[in-house]
């Protein structure tokens, strides 16, 4: 297979032979992605900070076990993302909730505790201003990791459900589980936060 000069490809050859310089261009080339994968997961600059030393530091190490299977970037984000999740999960354990207590709860005669709402024809034009934008991360963030990453990675990245499962290390049908999940939370809250918005206005 023919590496075409300056690819993700033809780098991580060249920083095998070890040209130094290679690695340098493969870091220009990831670090603001890393990092901002890693704040998104963290939501602290300093924990982002050092998660992207981390990865730049294994990648350096590891790049010798880089088989070229799948893409370059698939490989980064899987390392990206285990060091970010090993840097927080630590933190979160005692305060997390499980996914079950952000899913709607049903009472006796059937009904949601928090409605999950029909956003009607063009629900994104809530999140285009500020505030809304903000509200969408704050709920994103609140999520348990192993729900907030797959929608970073696929709704914010843009990674497929192929792609997400590769970096996750499971299956295609447990990245959809697990979007289908937190999308159903963050449509409950956001939901309730919108309603909340209009009746204020409304007042």
């Amino acid at each position: 297979m023919v590496q075409e000069s300056g690819s993700d490809l033809d780098l991580v050859r060249r920083i095998k032979e070890g040209e130094r310089s290679a690695f340098e261009r493969l870091v220009e080339r990831f670090q603001n992605r890393v990092y901002c994968l890693a704040l998104r997961i963290s939501r602290n600059p300093q924990d982002a900070e050092e998660i992207t030393q981390d990865v730049f530091l294994t990648i350096y190490q590891k790049i010798g076990t880089f088989e070229a299977r799948s893409a370059f970037s698939t490989w980064l984000y899987r390392i990206a993302t285990n060091a970010a999740l090993m840097k927080i999960r630590s933190r979160r354990a005692q305060n997390e909730l499980a996914i079950e207590d952000l899913l709607p709860q049903f009472t006796e005669e059937g009904h949601h505790c928090f409605p999950v709402a029909d956003w009607g024809d063009d629900p994104e034009h809530h999140l285009l201003d500020q505030e809304g934008r903000e509200m969408l991360k704050s709920a994103i963030s609140a999520l348990p990791p192993d729900y907030q990453v797959p929608v970073l990675l696929r709704d914010v990245e843009g990674l497929s459900n192929t792609e997400a499962a590769e970096v996750l290390g499971v299956s295609v049908p447990a990245v959809k589980a697990r979007l289908h999940r937190a999308r159903l939370v963050l449509r409950g809250r956001l939901a309730n936060y919108f309603r909340e918005r209009e009746s204020q206005a409304a007042a």
